[in-house]
């Protein structure tokens, strides 16, 4: 019984195993909402996700494809939409989209080597292009940002019957939240995490609620004196067909950015946002 839930909770939040299902995150990657885990996809997945970033920046819409290779590869595009917000003087700070690519590479295998103890550990980039948010419209030009990291994840059995999955990584960046709000002066080591279990749904599905962080440069390039917190969200994952899990719905709450600056208030603290996951 304690194998065969495990397997449906992989299945279900990691993409792992026989089934084509996967999950990912905002830019692409197999992932929580915001944050890469250290799985890798198995077979081509596509998604598409949603912020309600409020009044001030808009709204934000991605669509990306992810394939996986050899069962410790993936790689995929995302292209970032942009809906402007109507927030006079603040609002016109954010324009356009822009381009992901991304890579992940699996160096240590879950469990290699029959230790129960031993995380899954990944190495990836995230690289941004055509990027006109916030430094863009300030310095008039289009930048280039990246990430580069790694990170570990870890599926604990042991404490019933609630299972956990445990993310921890860090990374190198000079993207100003996910390059959303631009670029950052210069490349900043950052950590980010998450913390994950499940439970059984309705009709047989599964639900897995989990919350997770991403720490900011604290910087935005052309525009000193702003500060940038960290991003937290809270995620609720739906698989109705675990034993497929070809489909998985994502809903979260993004705390982004509220006081940036004495008298400017982003106002995106507690977000709406919502993915959609489909392996093919």
């Amino acid at each position: 019984m304690t194998y065969h839930f495990n397997r449906i909770l992989l299945l279900a939040f990691a993409g792992l195993g026989i089934s084509a299902a996967q999950s990912l995150n905002w830019e692409g990657q197999t992932g929580v909402f915001v944050t890469p885990l250290a799985y890798t996809a198995a077979k081509p997945v596509v998604a598409y996700h949603y912020l309600d970033a409020g009044g001030v920046l808009g709204g934000f819409h991605t669509a990306s494809v992810t394939e996986g290779l050899f069962g410790c590869v993936e790689f995929g595009y995302t292209r970032t939409f942009h809906q402007p917000g109507d927030t006079t003087g603040l609002s016109p700070l954010w324009d356009g989209g822009f381009n992901i690519m991304h890579g992940k590479v699996n160096v240590v295998r879950e469990n290699a080597g029959k230790n129960d103890w031993l995380p899954a550990i990944s190495a990836g980039f995230v690289a941004r292009t055509q990027d006109h948010h916030v430094s863009g419209v300030l310095g008039n030009r289009d930048y280039s940002n990246a990430d580069f990291y790694l990170v570990a994840t870890k599926t604990v059995t042991q404490i019933k019957p609630l299972p956990l999955v445990l993310n921890l990584g860090y990374k190198a960046t000079n993207a100003s939240v996910f390059g959303l709000a631009g670029n950052a002066p210069a490349y900043k080591g950052r950590l980010f995490g998450a913390a994950a279990f499940v439970v059984k749904g309705p009709a047989k599905s599964q639900l897995i609620f989990g919350s997770e962080f991403a720490q900011q440069p604290r910087q935005v390039q052309n525009l000193p004196g702003a500060i940038v917190p960290t991003t937290i969200t809270y995620a609720a994952r739906i698989v109705p067909l675990p034993e497929r899990a070809k489909f998985n719905i994502d809903f979260g709450v993004a705390q982004a950015a509220g006081w940036i600056l004495p008298g400017v208030n982003l106002q995106a603290r507690h977000q709406f946002a919502l993915g959609i996951s489909y392996g093919l």
